[in-house]
C-alpha cells in the first residue's frame, strides 16, 4: 500500500474532483429525496470512501498492462471497477430500500461519471509505481 502514500497528491485531487461531481449531481437532481444539504460528518465519510475508491483505481492503473494504450486502460479500469463492484452494490442496496429502477440507474450513472473523473485526474496528474512494480508509461 506504499503506492497510496507515493501518489497521495493525485489520489487526493481525484477524490476532490469526484466528490464535487457527486455534490453537483445531487444538486442537479433536486427532486431526489436525498438532495438536501449534507452534514460535515457525511462529507468526511464520503471523502474517506471516495479516497479509498480512488486509491484502488490508482493501484489498478499502476498495474494495468500498457498494450491497449494508457487512456484505454485508464478508462477501461474505471469501467471494470464500476461494473464489477459499484453497480452490483448500488443495485442490491438501493433495491432493498425500494428505490425505483430509474433512480438506481441515475445513481449508477453518477458513479460511472465519478469513476471516469477519477481516472482522468489520476492519469493526467500521473502516478508513480512503487519500487518493484511494473513501470508505467508517461
Amino acid at each position: 500500500m506504499v503506492y497510496i502514500v507515493m501518489n497521495a497528491i493525485p489520489i487526493f485531487a481525484a477524490t476532490a474532483a469526484s466528490l464535487v461531481f457527486g455534490l453537483l449531481c445531487t444538486r442537479l437532481v433536486a427532486s431526489a429525496p436525498e438532495a438536501g444539504t449534507r452534514s460535515t460528518g457525511f462529507l468526511a465519510a464520503a471523502f474517506v470512501a471516495e479516497f479509498w475508491l480512488c486509491a484502488i483505481l490508482a493501484g489498478a492503473l499502476i498495474l494495468a498492462p500498457p498494450e491497449a494504450g494508457e487512456w484505454v486502460m485508464a478508462l477501461g479500469s474505471a469501467v471494470v471497477i464500476w461494473i464489477g463492484f459499484v453497480v452490483p452494490a448500488l443495485v442490491v442496496t438501493l433495491g432493498y430500500r425500494g428505490v425505483t429502477a430509474g433512480t438506481i440507474a441515475l445513481h449508477c450513472g453518477h458513479w460511472l461519471g465519478a469513476m471516469f473523473i477519477m481516472a482522468l485526474v489520476l492519469k493526467t496528474i500521473g502516478l508513480v509505481p512503487p519500487p518493484g512494480a511494473p513501470g508505467m508509461t508517461g
